[in-house]
């Protein structure tokens, strides 16, 4: 299948743990060119330690710590509808870039927009989901790691602040900016929405 679309944005999630069927979302954020969108919740579930151990976030009383500073939180339902507004306002149809998207974010993100159902709203905005991890497995053969961090240092000779969703979402725009695979390249990666219903 080929997908159209005409504005990629890069997204990370930060959630309560690994597993698709039961983490619940903490931070959401997104980039387009110099266009951010950066939102935290409470999460409903329990962070497993591993999670708190990684990113740092924290609940406590109800509330949202990261390495101790309390966060600036909305509820879930709120954070996503303020999402797709902000994918609204791209030119559409938009592409949804992350790195191991078919895997984890996309099935927790579809998973959180159907609880609520806003679907909807959602599909009429976004075509799709591209995976950045297989894009560059496939098109990149023989390196030690394609965990983003790694991809990171080896094509951009940086490193950066990772587990932070915002500077993962930017460092990924970055890899593929720097990257530059072709149209054709980035089709083969693309997973329908329905795909993750």
């Amino acid at each position: 299948m080929y997908y159209e679309y005409q504005t990629k944005v890069f997204f990370d999630l930060e959630t309560t743990g690994l597993d698709t069927k039961s983490c619940d979302v903490i931070q959401l954020s997104a980039v387009c060119g110099a266009r951010e969108f950066n939102a935290y919740t409470v999460p409903p579930g329990i962070l497993t330690r591993s999670a708190s151990d990684v990113t740092g976030f924290v609940v406590s009383n109800g509330r949202l710590f990261c390495r101790g500073a309390l966060m600036k939180t909305i509820d879930l339902h709120d954070l996503l509808l303020t999402f797709v507004d902000f994918l609204r306002s791209f030119q559409r149809p938009v592409l949804l870039a992350a790195h191991n998207a078919r895997l984890f974010d996309a099935p927790v993100l579809t998973a959180a927009l159907k609880r609520f159902n806003l679907l909807t709203e959602f599909t009429s905005v976004v075509c799709g989901f591209l995976d950045t991890f297989l894009l560059v497995k496939n098109v990149h053969r023989g390196l030690a790691s394609y965990s983003q961090p790694n991809l990171v240092r080896h094509f951009l000779g940086k490193s950066y602040k990772e587990h932070d969703a915002l500077e993962d979402a930017r460092a990924l725009q970055d890899l593929l900016t720097r990257l530059n695979p072709t149209p054709p390249v980035i089709n083969r990666f693309i997973y329908g929405i329905f795909c993750f219903y």
